[in-house]
């Protein structure tokens, strides 16, 4: 018999993810100039590197023959003081993807079952199905959680429910009340997993003070990523936030070394680049109000969208991908998540932006 025939049945069906296309995988492939090619597809911060980060790494660079803190003291502490939690709190993660495996390897069995919702993040079902659980599925409404279906897809044997807000791909967003209505009416022994990796991105009116819910309830656990505004996504740094038994069980399933001395550094240092987050914020204001205006312009219906991101429809949404992809335009294709005739475009700078839709324009006309 094949060694790999041995191996559990949920892990070899298991579907890898796929990750939006590198540049450089792109100039390989149609021999494109790495300089001519714009990637619009992984929802990256446009602006780069924060300027204190990248201070931060330089001074790191003599010390990398060492370890780095296991525990990442420094970085939660800046953490602690910047989100008003204690340092007990909180798990570090090689991303956030990491902390929402950790989340999955503590609390799932091959005999428990997790909720998510239909066109959700691609690495809850990933994660679920690696424990060798069972993944339950809500159907969407119009494109977002239908959180009352999903707490009523909640059974028995339910150790997790994920939710993602803003959730990618659509960019949809469940409102503070709605959300909070929801983390009331999961039973206790079901823990919530709020992934809010796009949070920094929410106009202030529509930010909930979601920290504060953790001191009701104790089942829930945020997620967030250094990935997205604070332009660090190359690092792989994420982190959750939870009560404090929930973040010593996830401590126990993670790696002594996950995140590493130069992420630990340029996290900590990204945290307090106030002035880099609010020109990030800003600038992605403005590149979703010229995307949106573009695809109005093209009568493409696109989904509203809360990230810094714009998942729009297109006939013949593959042939469209490629002839971008051929203009040395990287978008993401999204027919995993259920919607094939639909395309995910990250904002970019506005010259970026412009590329995209004229490139888009002749994409959809010749």
């Amino acid at each position: 018999m094949n060694l790999c025939d041995l191996a559990p049945a949920y892990v070899r069906s298991i579907a890898p993810y796929q990750p939006g296309k590198p540049i450089s995988e792109l100039a390989r492939e149609i021999g494109l100039d790495e300089a001519n090619i714009i990637k619009l597809a992984s929802n990256e911060n446009p602006l780069g590197v924060s300027p204190k980060a990248q201070k931060a790494i330089r001074a790191v660079l003599d010390g990398l023959a060492l370890y780095p803190d296991g525990n990442g003291f420094e970085l939660k502490h800046a953490l602690s003081r910047h989100l008003g939690v204690g340092m007990d709190q909180l798990v570090l993660g090689n991303g956030s993807n990491d902390v929402l495996e950790l989340a999955a390897r503590a609390f799932l069995a091959p005999s428990n079952s997790a909720v998510y919702s239909q066109h959700a993040f691609a690495v809850y079902p990933l994660a679920v199905q690696a424990i060798g659980a069972a993944g339950i599925e809500v159907p969407a409404k119009h494109f977002a959680h239908d959180l009352d279906a999903m707490l009523k897809a909640v059974r028995a044997d339910t150790r997790i429910v994920f939710v993602a807000n803003p959730n990618n791909p659509t960019g949809t967003y469940a409102l503070a009340d709605e959300m909070e209505r929801f983390i009331a009416a999961v039973p206790a022994q079901v823990l919530i997993v709020l992934d809010e990796a796009y949070n920094e991105y929410l106009r202030p009116e529509y930010r909930a003070d979601s920290l504060a819910w953790l001191k009701k309830y104790h089942n829930l656990l945020i997620t967030r990523t250094f990935s997205k505004v604070y332009g660090l996504a190359g690092l792989r740094v994420g982190y959750a936030v939870g009560a404090p038994a929930v973040v010593d069980l996830l401590n126990r399933v993670r790696q002594p070394f996950n995140v590493n001395s130069i992420s630990l550094a340029a996290a900590a240092a990204a945290l307090d680049d106030h002035a880099f987050v609010r020109k990030s914020h800003e600038l992605n204001l403005a590149g979703m109000t010229q995307l949106t205006a573009g695809l109005k312009q093209l009568a493409l219906e696109y989904i509203p969208s809360f990230g810094n991101f714009v998942t729009f429809k297109v006939n013949n949404a593959a042939s469209v991908f490629q002839k971008l992809l051929k203009a040395g335009v990287i978008v993401r294709p999204i027919a995993g998540y259920g919607m094939p005739d639909w395309l995910r475009v990250s904002i970019g700078l506005e010259t970026e932006n412009a590329r995209f839709l004229t490139s888009l324009k002749q994409a959809i006309g010749g």
